[in-house]
């Protein structure tokens, strides 16, 4: 067995729990929205045509914040295409999925949906095709009460009240070759401060944010960021992150440890923000949005097989794309890219797991068939419901796991919070081992342990291997009792079996 030592001291705090960390994505791609969260002929649908077995899901699992119509999609996207009489709504081809977009589903049913999942609207510009008048005029349509063309034309089509969004991004990944309006540093930050500057003499309320990477190995990553600040700094709030993960080569220890690639991204980005803040004497901090993030299975051949095999079927609405399968494996992974969130929750104030539904998503469900949840869908939704509060700075101890990757990593990876209004602290534990169970004793500075309120493992079945995943059919991978759970005034003791995410919530006093 392997050990791990955690110390939580009360007065060792990083900031407070930002609710936004626990966002997802909705893109129009694939079967994300239609036959996802959006399928009127369904046996569950309601009166808007939305699924409500997937809404169910959806508030079960607890996102506090949605970014929508995309990714790459927005970057072609005319957002009037998407509101008025549904039948007079042009059919489009979109470029980037290779689709045909009927636009059936537009602002108006995504803010009517939004409602309805009681989640927040992170609406995504576009910056590839567009610019600033599409910008100022969209954060009208939306914001502005009535007496102008742009607002009484909400008005006219069903929505007295002002959307009233407050998150707004500004583009897409438009470093990426692949983006259509793809741009240089340069190119991208100027426009980015012009439009930022439209849509705020519009509404001065609202929060924008500034496409950084779209991973950490572009060519132009850092200086990007660096590049971009400079010339929006004094106009946005924060600036974007995108990374996605697989495992490779069947090498699953440095899979398991990839969200160490996490850290170090989420670190130098900071590090560059404040560089540029230092540089330009700017007084206030620039934050993160962690807007794109997931195991993604971009396995070369199959993926490019994919795209051909879209290609040759023609333009069609809502085929299915990268709707991966998650495993045990992944579900792990997963929890300890929440733990570095959550660490990093001092900076990082926004993120947004991608995407929400058949997607690379934890909700699966099929046109007039069911929904389920992925493996993937129960750390999500504990650390949704549970972390609340301030964020405790762990100091861990661990024996550790040399990876080909990443190099040594802990094998018991940890974050926690203390919501000091009930007297709880919550801890989110996984065992990266494949092997070996981990010892685990938790030492309170500060507090004192009264009872363990709920203690729960995600682990693979009993005689199934780390490949096992959930269907339709059957829910294997779920959250069950962690068991042998000890208490004593000064600390906690469990035990982690080998490969497996566990919260623990512990009611506490003050020492």
């Amino acid at each position: 067995m392997t050990s791990a030592r955690v110390t939580l001291d009360r007065d060792f705090t990083i900031g407070d729990v930002p609710r936004r960390l626990f966002g997802s994505f909705v893109e129009h791609m694939g079967r994300c929205v239609y036959t996802g969260i959006y399928e009127p002929g369904h046996p569950t649908a309601n009166e808007s045509g939305f699924r409500t077995d997937v809404l169910d899901l959806v508030r079960e699992m607890g996102p506090t914040v949605v970014r929508y119509p995309g990714g790459n999609f927005v970057s072609g996207y005319n957002w009037e295409d998407g509101v008025g009489p549904v039948e007079k709504r042009p059919r489009r081809l979109d470029g980037a999925w290779h689709t045909l977009e009927t636009n059936e589903f537009g602002l108006h049913e995504f803010m009517d949906w939004s409602r309805q999942a009681n989640v927040e609207v992170m609406q995504a510009i576009n910056l590839g095709t567009r610019g600033v008048d599409a910008a100022r005029e969209l954060v009208e349509y939306a914001n502005h009460p009535g007496g102008t063309y742009l607002s009484d034309l909400r008005r006219e089509n069903g929505a007295e009240e002002p959307f009233d969004i407050k998150l707004w991004c500004l583009g897409n990944e438009l470093d990426g070759p692949w983006q259509i309006g793809h741009k240089t540093p340069t190119e991208y930050g100027r426009l980015a401060k012009e439009a930022a500057k439209a849509m705020r003499y519009v509404d001065p309320t609202i929060e924008l944010v500034a496409v950084g990477s779209s991973n950490s190995g572009m060519p132009t990553f850092g200086e990007w960021e660096h590049t971009v600040l400079t010339h929006v700094y004094d106009e946005v709030d924060y600036i974007s992150l995108h990374a996605y993960y697989q495992e490779h080569d069947d090498d699953a220890s440095s899979f398991l440890a990839s969200a160490l690639d996490m850290d170090h991204f989420i670190e130098s980005v900071i590090s560059t923000a404040d560089a540029v803040r230092a540089r330009g004497r700017h007084k206030k901090h620039i934050n993160l949005s962690f807007d794109e993030w997931n195991v993604w299975y971009q396995r070369g051949k199959d993926t490019e097989d994919q795209e051909h095999r879209v290609k040759e079927s023609g333009w069609r609405e809502h085929p299915r794309l990268i709707e991966d399968e998650y495993t045990m494996t992944d579900a792990v992974v997963v929890g300890t890219f929440l733990n570095s969130l959550l660490r990093h929750g001092d900076r990082v104030h926004i993120a947004n797991q991608a995407q929400l539904v058949n997607v690379i998503a934890p909700i699966r469900s099929e046109e007039n068939g069911p929904a389920w949840r992925q493996a993937i869908f129960w750390p999500f939704a504990r650390m949704a419901a549970v972390a609340k509060g301030r964020i405790l700075r762990p100091a861990v101890a661990s024996d550790r796991v040399e990876t080909a990757r990443y190099g040594d990593a802990d094998i018991v990876d940890v974050s926690a919070t203390w919501d000091e209004e009930n007297s709880r602290v919550a801890l989110f534990l996984a065992n990266r081992s494949l092997d070996d169970a981990a010892g685990v004793e938790v030492a309170l500075r500060g507090f004192r342990a009264e009872r363990i309120v709920r203690a729960e493992i995600l682990e693979a079945p009993d005689g199934a291997d780390r490949h096992v995943s959930n269907t339709a059919d059957a829910e294997r991978v779920r959250l069950q009792e962690l068991s042998g759970v000890a208490t004593s005034e000064t600390g906690i003791t469990l035990t982690l079996p080998a490969l497996s995410w566990a919260v623990v919530e512990v009611d506490v006093a003050r020492d």
